[in-house]
């Protein structure tokens, strides 16, 4: 039977998280092929996942290569018209997860390079995490996801255009994706979803958000919720997103604004609260940034 649909899900360090959502997926559609790209876990996650599932296509990366990286190894191995490509630490339920809905709505239109379905938590009573975001501003490349932490009543179940992905879960066109090209390895985690919608954007596509299919999200299992991981990589690539996407003066009063206003605040206040390591890792993050310029 022809693959329609490449499921792909990056592991690192997260065997619980990966197995679960490979047993929520729909491993009897014979359509569906579903890639586990193990970026590295300190133990043989990979053998683990392989000997489980048998019908779970299984890659070992020696090397972690981050988020783009390792969606990246599994592009080159899918065979589907379309490429899921969805977090480890999500989870689908079949009332509400059908992936078809994703794919009817890229069928609607040849320029509809991209979907995302609704993101709600997946705990509590699943308040809304995304459904659709809103532009980045012009100068403090500040945005929100819409619907953030709402509880769902309903009031995001129309489909629309949004500027952005999320990184969460983005069902893609092969065809769109070999015009656009691979996720950008740069950011090895965090806006590398970001930068690749600008390279939809710029090849003409547009990405949508589609409520008909909702998804469920544990949240940073992998990094934590305020991890110097995270805040290293936030600070060093919002810097970096800023340098790949935007031109002329526009790019330098960012930059003041990030260097200057965003950094020493967010620095104080994490000495005031006696996170020093994250006050450190924002630091660096800055740091790193200056000197790869």
């Amino acid at each position: 039977m022809e693959i329609i649909v490449s499921i792909i899900t990056i592991n690192y360090n997260g065997l619980k998280d990966t197995c679960e959502l490979i047993d929520s997926l729909p491993l009897e559609d014979k359509s569906i092929e579903v890639i586990v790209v193990d970026n590295a876990s300190k133990e043989d996650e990979a053998s683990i996942i392989s000997s489980r599932y048998p019908q779970v296509k299984v890659i070992r990366s020696e090397q972690n290569l981050g988020f783009a990286g390792g969606n990246n190894l599994g592009i080159k191995a899918a065979q589907g018209k379309y490429l899921f490509f969805i977090n480890n630490d999500v989870i689908l339920k079949p009332q509400t997860s059908d992936i078809r809905h994703l794919i009817s709505r890229l069928e609607t239109d040849d320029k509809i390079g991209a979907v995302c379905p609704k993101i709600r938590f997946a705990w509590g009573d699943n308040p809304i995490q995304f459904a659709g975001y809103t532009p980045l501003s012009r100068y403090t490349m500040r945005n929100r996801s819409i619907g953030f932490g709402e509880t769902d009543k309903g009031q995001y179940d129309i489909a629309h255009p949004t500027p952005y992905a999320h990184g969460a879960a983005i069902l893609v066109k092969r065809e769109a994706l070999e015009q656009v090209g691979l996720m950008p390895e740069c950011y090895f985690l965090y806006y590398e979803e970001l930068d690749w919608s600008m390279m939809f954007t710029r090849a003409g596509y547009s990405i949508w958000y589609e409520p008909a299919c909702t998804i469920y999200h544990k949240e940073s299992q992998a990094t934590g919720q305020n991890s110097p991981l995270k805040t290293y990589y936030l600070t060093r690539n919002r810097l970096l997103f800023v340098k790949r996407n935007i031109k002329g003066l526009r790019r330098y009063i960012t930059y003041t604004y990030l260097l200057l206003v965003v950094a020493p605040r967010d620095i104080c206040r994490y000495i005031l609260h006696r996170q020093f390591n994250l006050a450190s890792a924002t630091i660096k993050g800055i740091k790193y940034f200056i000197l790869e310029k």
